[in-house]
């Protein structure tokens, strides 16, 4: 009884827009009380002259009796069909019309018409076909001049800070002649009203494209930044993002840096642009420090005096700034002496003017009487254990040979400006060297670019 139910409903719905359809689509107006063959005849003439000019009513026969037009046959569209009603309702006369046109269901009827629109639209393209090749040899010609002029050399490179940017130049320019292409074929074939399509088309694939890609992009734009605005040079010692090194390249991709161990550390150019850059050869001054520790019941003011000038009369410490030194810390061992000094960093080497400092700076200290805490700690077990866990005899502590917390310096004559170069930095330079040489062509970095 539920789908008995459930169908009539569902058949109910079906036919309502139908009964709607044909109450709207029927003639409006007073109905004549004149009736005659002959106003019959005149409008079913009428409406078959009306359906001999229109296409896909070959089918339908008109049938009309006191006004009321009676339709019958087959049409292959189902929207011919509801045509008819609206086109027979404006014949004057007509009182009712009955409608019992159906959509055909012949399969040879229904491919017939989309076999000519096919065989149409062939003849069509071929009649179009030189237009195209005009279209399509012009769009060509502006293409390869655009190609040709990125092609060239010296202008663009002439105009940008470095290769990069160079080849930039070019593909923007080929993109734009690219474009000029497009527009000059559409406008031929006069349909440049697809322009508006293609490029809103192409702007959505791109942004799709960006945020699918974002962080390609972001290293992208923070590669072209790096390259106007450089912020270090070939062989420049840096501090990165917490990774120190020399400066090998900047490509467009990556900076590479070679550690002071040897190793390549590359970081994205998006990484580098972000982060917090030190760059410690972009000034030839350089301070290097150390502390140094002292006995509490030393006099503090003399040695402090002592090894100030201790470090500035080494001959590669510059007299400006001149060096420096201060009580960085009291604590139990003593007190804890802050020495600094300021080398040119460009003939001295850092490490090396900091270690024969310090070693200058201890022996003046001990030569004048101060002693330095030794911070060693020691351990004694009293009586002493041994191994079988059997008590041994009592050493005396002064037969303890003591053993010094720190090992003897031989002395040694200050060493001048050539002999404090390192070794080691002379071979991550040549190092360094190696690969640029042999890596040009991907190097970023130009002398003649502007410094940040």
């Amino acid at each position: 009884m539920k789908h008995v139910v459930f169908a009539l409903v569902l058949l109910a719905i079906l036919m309502a827009p139908v009964a709607a359809t044909a109450q709207d689509t029927q003639p409006s107006g007073a109905i004549s009380v004149e009736d005659s063959a002959q106003r019959d005849a005149a409008i079913a003439v009428r409406i078959r002259d009306i359906l001999t000019e229109l296409e896909g009513y070959d089918d339908v026969s008109v049938l009309v009796s006191s006004g009321i037009v009676t339709m019958r046959g087959e049409t292959l569209e189902a929207e011919a069909i509801s045509r008819l009603d609206d086109l027979v309702s404006r014949v004057e006369g007509v009182v009712a019309i009955e409608n019992q046109v159906v959509e055909t269901t012949d399969l040879a009827e229904r491919l017939n018409p989309a076999v000519d629109r096919f065989r149409i639209r062939v003849q069509q393209m071929i009649a179009f076909l030189p237009l195209v090749a005009v279209a399509v040899t012009a769009a060509l010609l502006v293409l390869i001049l655009g190609l040709t002029l990125a092609r060239l050399h010296q202008p663009w490179d002439r105009m940008a800070p470095n290769a990069f940017i160079a080849d930039i130049y070019r593909q923007i320019l080929r993109l734009a002649f690219a474009i000029a292409a497009i527009v000059v074929a559409l406008d031929i074939l006069n349909a440049t009203a697809l322009l508006s399509t293609i490029l809103g088309a192409a702007g959505i694939i791109g942004l799709a494209i960006g945020f699918a890609v974002r962080d390609t992009v972001e290293n992208f734009i923070a590669s072209i930044m790096l390259s106007i605005r450089q912020p270090f040079r070939p062989n420049d010692a840096v501090e990165i993002g917490g990774d120190t090194g020399k400066v090998i390249r900047l490509t467009s991709r990556a900076t590479i840096l070679l550690s002071f161990d040897g190793n390549h550390i590359r970081i994205p150019n998006a990484t580098v642009f972000k982060s917090r850059i030190v760059n410690y050869s972009r000034n030839a001054e350089r301070r290097f420090m150390f502390d140094i520790g002292i006995e509490a019941d030393s006099d503090i003011g003399a040695t402090r005096s002592l090894a100030e000038e201790t470090v500035q009369d080494l001959p590669f410490i510059l007299a400006s700034p001149a060096a420096s030194t201060w009580i960085e810390e009291i604590n139990d061992s003593g007190v804890i002496l802050r020495i600094t000094g300021w080398v040119d960093q460009q003939e001295t080497s850092l490490v090396q003017a900091k270690g024969e400092a310090l070693r200058q700076v201890k022996s003046a200290i001990q030569a004048s009487g101060v002693g330095i805490p030794d911070t060693t700690y020691r351990l004694r077990l009293d009586p002493p254990i041994s191994f079988s866990g059997a008590a041994t005899s009592a050493v005396p502590v002064s037969q303890i040979a003591a053993q010094p917390a720190v090992a003897a310096i031989a002395a040694m004559q200050v060493l001048d400006d050539a002999d404090v170069a390192a070794a080691d930095e002379e071979a991550l330079e040549e190092m360094i060297a190696t690969e640029r040489k042999e890596l040009a062509s991907e190097d970023l970095l130009n002398t003649a670019a502007p410094e940040e």
